[in-house]
């Protein structure tokens, strides 16, 4: 690592940034001085400006990819390399905002069945019936497990905030009977090095994959990713009858707004707001000509 990155690593310490958030920017910062192969302390403006072309043009990356990158070389500069005037050089692209996929509570119930083993399974049943990110399930602990009080607790989840979860009963039942085949020690979910399980956390790809793989099985042809559990696990409770504030504090939103997108998801909302048309008394037709064929011109 370079000096300039060890510079940028203790900055976003210093900052109490997330260890996941900090690799990331590394790594970002790393890959844009292999690319341009420029010295990162004498970096200009016309650089960051073809770099900014080169993700949304050629590599083609998602918007919130790039909003991502855009982020880490802002910190850079303007934290490492002191230059405050980066914005006019790399401007955030314009997002679209687009409804997550969710679930019904069939296909919920197909993809649970179609889990590869048991392993696997538990996995799903703990992304949905806790709505629990990625990063989290990863982190989860055996103590994090409190059958006394019915809750699942979530330490230092997204933004360092720690949350509870109600834990019920048909959740706390599979994972029963999954301590007693796994026996993890410390981790809930504990991970593999070279091939052998070990007292570590697992990765994402893990989970990504128990999603992918019963999903397929279940025939499911909407995109689901385990994210698409944790939105499908908000929009049942808000059809179920919860509040939106109460779902802000199980989901673990710093803000409410990112929680009233499930309002756009909910059947039980969508179905309350009266359709215009039946306000209106439509005549029924009589006889109407139904050929889209023009009619040729009578002399």
């Amino acid at each position: 690592m370079t000096q300039l990155l060890q510079c940028l690593r203790d900055e976003l310490v210093r900052r109490d940034y997330a260890a996941s958030t900090i690799r990331s920017y590394v790594q970002i910062v790393e890959a844009f001085r292999q690319h341009t192969g420029a010295r990162l302390d004498r970096i200009t403006p016309a650089q960051l400006r073809r770099y900014h072309l080169f993700l949304l043009e050629e590599r083609r990356l998602a918007v919130g990819t790039v909003v991502t990158q855009i982020c880490a070389l802002r910190f850079f500069c303007r934290y490492v390399l002191n230059r405050r005037d980066v914005r006019e050089d790399l401007p955030y692209p314009k997002q679209r905002l687009r409804l997550p996929v969710v679930l019904s509570p069939d296909e919920v119930q197909r993809l649970i069945a179609a889990a590869k083993n048991l392993y696997h399974r538990t996995m799903l049943l703990t992304l949905y019936g806790a709505g629990l990110r990625r990063s989290e399930l990863c982190h989860l602990k055996v103590h994090d497990i409190d059958s006394q009080r019915m809750v699942l607790r979530v330490e230092q989840g997204k933004g360092g905030r720690d949350r509870e979860i109600p834990l019920s009963v048909t959740l706390l039942a599979a994972l029963r009977e999954y301590y007693r085949w796994m026996r993890p020690r410390t981790y809930l979910f504990p991970g593999t090095h070279h091939g052998w399980r070990t007292d570590a956390p697992i990765t994402s790809k893990v989970i990504w994959e128990a999603v992918r793989l019963a999903a397929r099985k279940a025939g499911i042809d909407k995109r689901v990713t385990p994210h698409t559990l944790r939105h499908t696990y908000a929009t049942h409770l808000l059809e179920a009858g919860a509040d939106l504030r109460t779902i802000q504090l199980l989901l673990g939103h710093a803000d409410l707004s990112h929680t009233t997108v499930y309002l756009h998801l909910s059947r039980r909302h969508l179905h309350a707001a009266p359709t215009p048309l039946e306000q209106l008394q439509v005549p029924t037709p009589v006889v109407l000509h139904r050929s889209r064929l023009l009619r040729k011109p009578t002399s």
